[in-house]
């Protein structure tokens, strides 16, 4: 069990600034740039937990679809800009920089973007009012449920030679992105420098 408390705040922030993210410059050119924040809070108990958001279905690019907040970056801003700016204007959670902990390996995705994972630690619970344009609910998923040995499975698909990733989260399962890159905040949990960039998403993502 991880507490939500400054202890696991500094264990976290430490396991990732031990973490060897990849340089960007083996990345497209030409994908646009994005950016989603890894946001950290309490649990509906004493534990730490990340926020899952179930993206609102009349949205037009993967409506519907479990996400972690973020979007495109703006034109001028860093990802850390991004995500802090998505997670305010999602969930209407202000956070600074003071509030990052870190950063994991840009994903590149199907559809065209290069996502940058942004760890927050974001202590404000009751703040959370998610915007219902963007976010249809928010949910609460404790570390614990991510470290399990069988929170994630890997399948073959005939479209690609790549695993597809999946998150069980109760009654649905969860893909890349949002899958690959829970799944290495998870492997920097534990001190371990595991590449998800080879993970693939399911065809429905594709677009």
């Amino acid at each position: 069990m991880r507490p939500f408390d400054d202890a696991t705040r500094r264990n976290i922030a430490a396991a990732c600034a031990a973490f060897a993210r990849l340089p960007e410059d083996g990345a497209p050119a030409a994908l646009k740039r994005a950016a989603v924040a890894v946001a950290l809070t309490a649990s509906d108990g004493d534990d730490t937990a990340l926020l899952l958001t179930l993206r609102a279905s009349h949205l037009r690019a993967h409506g519907g679809q479990w996400a972690l907040p973020g979007g495109r970056c703006d034109p001028g801003e860093t990802p850390v800009e991004a995500a802090l700016r998505e997670i305010d204007e999602e969930l209407g959670l202000r956070l600074t920089n003071a509030d990052v902990l870190g950063t994991l390996d840009d994903y590149p995705t199907r559809s065209g973007y290069l996502i940058t994972p942004v760890v927050v630690w974001a202590p404000d619970t009751a703040a959370i009012k998610p915007n219902l344009d963007e976010v249809a609910s928010v949910h609460r998923i404790a570390l614990a449920t991510i470290e399990r040995e069988d929170a994630f499975d890997f399948v073959a698909i005939p479209e690609s030679s790549r695993r597809v990733i999946r998150f069980h989260h109760q009654m649905s399962l969860i893909h890349a992105p949002t899958a690959a890159l829970i799944y290495q905040f998870r492997e920097v949990l534990a001190g371990r420098q595991t590449r998800v960039t080879d993970l693939e998403q399911p065809v429905f993502a594709w677009k």
